[in-house]
């Protein structure tokens, strides 16, 4: 698995090979129509192995990384250096690494919160934003609940879930169901640094403020579905009425992107082809211009998620 270094830590990508088929409409080759695919809280990258596959046999250059302290990229047990503004610009220094001047930046849950951060961050590195299962206002309290316990089990629990991580590294991977496995491999790693980043997110930005969002000009599906209070379509609603070009893709659970894709991935391949079409082109172009604009005070700052 290929690394780059980012502010001294060793984070990890996987790129996976782009194809062109007939049936994709005109804009840029496949090499030119990078996609950065980033996972959820404490998951890994592998999360979107099949689905980057899909992606990239479409006709795009899919990119999926491992933020810090997650999958195979350095974990660091100091919570200072896990936030969402972080996450952020660890996605900027992929590209950077990679030498893309612009990508389609998408997300599941920490990944889509990471997407909405990089909109607010580096307005002019997207081309567009796929925003699934965003944690916003409506999810905070839910997300309190379901996650404290978590936090205390990892900080103040630790030998005992250290144990557990031993117990859950000798499980082997062959035989085992995929999404079985990932969700093993959040309970293989050390749990010291899993609870660092949950104490970071915990204290720190969920997302871009309201007001933040409002002024986010780029072109952004947001998925969502009901039935989730951790996620809920409240927020993935609210979200689409804020952005000044998102778009609402309803999903029919949690589990349609990951067991039943096929609906959900022709949309989304159709609006990475409306991204890289021609003709936005110069719209995208005109955005980045406008972002560049705007006062300081509508840039990316510390303070609390409203």
């Amino acid at each position: 698995m290929p690394t780059f270094r980012y502010e001294g830590h060793r984070l990890a990508y996987t790129e996976y090979e782009p194809l062109t088929p007939a049936t994709r409409r005109a804009g840029p080759p496949a090499a030119e129509r990078p996609l950065v695919l980033v996972h959820g809280l404490l998951l890994s990258q592998r999360m979107h192995t099949r689905f980057a596959q899909e992606l990239a046999a479409r006709g795009n250059r899919v990119i999926t990384i491992d933020l810090l302290g997650h999958g195979a990229s350095d974990r660091p047990r100091d919570m200072w250096r896990y936030s969402m503004t972080l996450f952020a610009r660890q996605v900027v220094g992929l590209m950077d690494h990679l030498g893309l001047e612009q990508a389609v930046v998408g997300g599941t849950s920490l990944g889509a919160n990471t997407a909405l951060e990089v909109a607010a961050y580096a307005p002019e590195r997207l081309r567009g934003a796929v925003i699934e299962m965003p944690v916003l206002d409506n999810a905070l309290l839910a997300c309190a609940v379901a996650f404290a316990p978590l936090l205390v089990a990892l900080t103040f629990g630790e030998r005992l879930m250290r144990g557990a991580s031993r117990a859950t590294r000798a499980i082997p991977h062959r035989g085992v169901p995929f999404w079985a496995d990932v969700a093993l491999d959040t309970l293989r790693q050390d749990p010291a640094p899993s609870g660092a980043v949950l104490q970071g997110l915990f204290f720190g930005r969920v997302a871009p403020h309201r007001s933040e969002r409002r002024l986010i000009e780029t072109p952004a599906l947001v998925i969502g579905h009901h039935r989730d209070p951790v996620h809920p379509f409240s927020d993935a609603g609210m979200l689409v009425d804020e952005l000044p070009n998102g778009r609402l893709l309803e999903a029919s659970s949690l589990l349609e992107l990951r067991f039943s894709p096929e609906r959900l991935t022709a949309e989304i391949a159709a609006f990475l082809d409306e991204c890289w079409s021609q003709g936005s082109r110069s719209a995208r172009g005109q955005r980045a211009a406008a972002a560049r604009r705007r006062p300081s005070s509508a840039r990316p700052a510390a303070g609390s998620a409203g």
